[in-house]
């Protein structure tokens, strides 16, 4: 347990040590707000285990606001800038390409393996001075008082109790505090699995990502260093198992079904195994004293690499309002950051949802309107800028972190 503050009652508790809950516990730190995460994994365990072999790709509006709390210089040597985007349809003719230097920016955004981005996170944890940590830890009980909520935490050393005006559920897609809170979430399972993995293109990505769309699922190629793509790859889910056994040369012999050879020979893919792609919305963002952030709040289909983003964007909302609140968990406030998220929210939810029904739907008549569509958005200049301002993260009212060096 790493425990150097007393938890402050009256204060901040954040149930959930992962991406996001890491990353709102430093922003509050750096803002002069004292919290308390709870966190299910042990401190080390943050920088290796608990963090998967997904490679991430940061939207630029996100590398901005973790410079913003600190964490970006940990994790920028292993970043890999990412400069242009391509995006097409198997067998369609149209066609949308981002171009960062036609923005005027150096990268559309970044990718880094999440393990990377947890080591950055437990690094720049370690030097928060009105951050109390407890991990291992879960959260078994949590009751409303007077002004906030008590909560009982399991710890190696035994149960303690903690007083709270604000409770944030950062605790993933079956979370615990929504589930406290009464807050029901609406539900859709795709029928599709993710495999993600690293694998060695023949030819150097040089900074272009791609992503495909097909009747089976979307297929993405994010570059990595060291001549390395971070491959993400949808099948249906009655075909995942299959997928599962296949051995190194058959999984490269799929990939390159799916996306082609633009990259010439795909070799060496890591390990990999699949996870059911799912949409859990929560049908609102806050309750009396308590608020949800990241996968509690909304865990969106992995096209467009939108979760992390939205949750880190979901994070830096909230401690911008906290930060010299007198009252953190007033509900005035927490209305406040409902309000404020809704649009990005929505409308990131809105766009993944669709995008994943229209452009994998095996319809050949809907073929020459999605071309055209992609078409348009490379072709007209305020539909391509629309795109790469959202893509860079940049939509709605975003934290004021996420805009200092908006270009």
């Amino acid at each position: 347990m790493n425990a150097s503050h007393p938890a402050a009652a009256g204060g901040v508790l954040i149930v959930g040590g992962g991406l996001v809950g890491a990353s709102l516990a430093i922003a509050l730190d750096a803002a002069g707000v004292p919290a308390t995460l709870v966190d299910a994994a042990p401190p080390q365990a943050n920088a290796v285990a608990s963090y998967d072999e997904r490679n991430l790709a940061l939207a630029r509006a996100s590398v901005n606001g973790l410079k913003a709390i600190g964490v970006w210089p940990h994790a920028a040597p292993r970043a890999t800038a990412i400069t242009h985007i391509h995006v097409n349809r198997a067998g369609e003719f149209g066609s949308a390409r981002l171009d960062a230097a036609r923005h005027g920016v150096d990268a559309l955004g970044w990718t880094l393996p999440a393990r990377e981005l947890g080591a950055a996170l437990a690094r720049r944890l370690d030097d928060c001075r009105l951050l109390t940590r407890l991990a291992p830890a879960t959260l078994s009980a949590l009751e409303p008082i007077d002004g906030g909520w008590r909560a009982t935490v399991r710890t190696a050393d035994g149960e303690r109790t903690l007083q709270a005006a604000l409770v944030v559920g950062a605790d993933g897609t079956e979370s615990f505090v929504r589930e406290r809170l009464g807050i029901a979430v609406e539900r859709h399972d795709y029928g599709q699995s993710l495999f993600v993995c690293t694998i060695t293109p023949e030819r150097d990505p040089a900074g272009r990502a791609f992503e495909r769309f097909s009747d089976d699922g979307p297929i993405a190629l994010l570059p990595l260093s060291e001549h390395r793509c971070g491959l993400v790859l949808t099948v249906p889910t009655h075909d995942a198992e299959a997928v599962a056994a296949l051995d190194d040369a058959a999984y490269a012999a799929l990939a390159h079904q799916r996306f082609g050879w633009k990259l010439g020979r795909l070799a060496r893919p890591g390990r990999r195994q699949p996870y059911p792609i799912r949409r859990v919305a929560a049908t609102r963002l806050a309750g009396p004293r308590a608020v949800l952030v990241g996968n509690a709040a909304q865990t969106v289909h992995p096209i467009g690499a939108q979760g992390f983003n939205l949750g880190l964007r979901d994070a830096l909302t909230l401690a911008e309002l906290v930060a010299g609140a007198a009252d953190p968990g007033a509900a005035e406030l927490l209305d406040a950051y409902a309000a404020r998220r809704a649009p990005d929210r929505e409308g990131t939810m809105t766009m993944s949802h669709g995008l994943v029904q229209l452009a994998c739907l095996p319809q050949p008549l809907l073929a020459p309107f999605r071309s055209l569509a992609l078409l348009a958005y490379d072709r007209v200049p305020p539909l391509q800028q629309m795109l790469a301002r959202r893509g860079m993260g940049f939509r709605g009212e975003p934290p004021r972190a996420v805009l200092e060096t908006l270009p």
